[in-house]
């Protein structure tokens, strides 16, 4: 009973911080489910999918003024800014390899794919705040665009820029990014 108590008041502690703008919802926090089990709230804090993804004119949705997301596109802010993920070679190939490695990272589910974008859902281990990740393979130039946002909350600690370059990494890995 007390450990129920326990998990309620800090599941509550928790939501008030990240709705009050000062949590880090997206942080992909390595804690086992040991002690904690599964809190009583698990999966309430995904939010709903925003309407405004996919691309659009060739390019994917600018992020909003919060710190907790990132983008590819040039005309980005710095804030904001990342590098798109380059690669050599086949286009399909490039393809077929960044969903390889989507799906092989933790908590992840494709949404939707076509030749040119893709789009995944990154859920955070603890809580359960979700991520949407695009990328759009640019068929003007030998770049895959790149976008990731949290959902919910005001910053995220980092988690969309590290988890790109992540990804970025692991491309390079197979020589497919340059």
């Amino acid at each position: 009973m007390l450990k129920s108590v326990f998990r309620l008041v800090f599941g509550v502690a928790l939501v008030m911080i990240t709705l009050l703008g000062n949590a880090y919802p997206s942080a992909a926090v390595s804690l086992d489910d040991g002690s904690m089990g599964v809190l009583p709230f698990m999966g309430s804090l995904a939010g709903k999918r925003p309407t405004n993804l996919g691309v659009k004119d060739g390019k994917l949705s600018p992020c909003p003024n919060t710190s907790n997301c990132v983008i590819s596109e040039s005309d980005a802010d710095p804030k904001h800014a990342i590098a798109p993920l380059a690669y050599s070679g086949d286009p399909a190939q490039a393809m077929a390899l960044l969903e390889a490695v989507v799906n092989a990272m933790s908590r992840t589910k494709i949404i939707e794919k076509t030749d040119r974008y893709l789009y995944a859902e990154f859920t955070s281990k603890l809580m359960g705040f979700v991520d949407d990740v695009e990328f759009y393979l640019d068929p003007s130039t030998p770049v895959i665009q790149v976008r990731s946002a949290s959902r919910l909350g005001q910053s995220d600690g980092g988690v969309n820029r590290k988890r790109i370059e992540a990804i970025r990494q692991a491309l390079a890995s197979a020589s497919v990014v340059e």
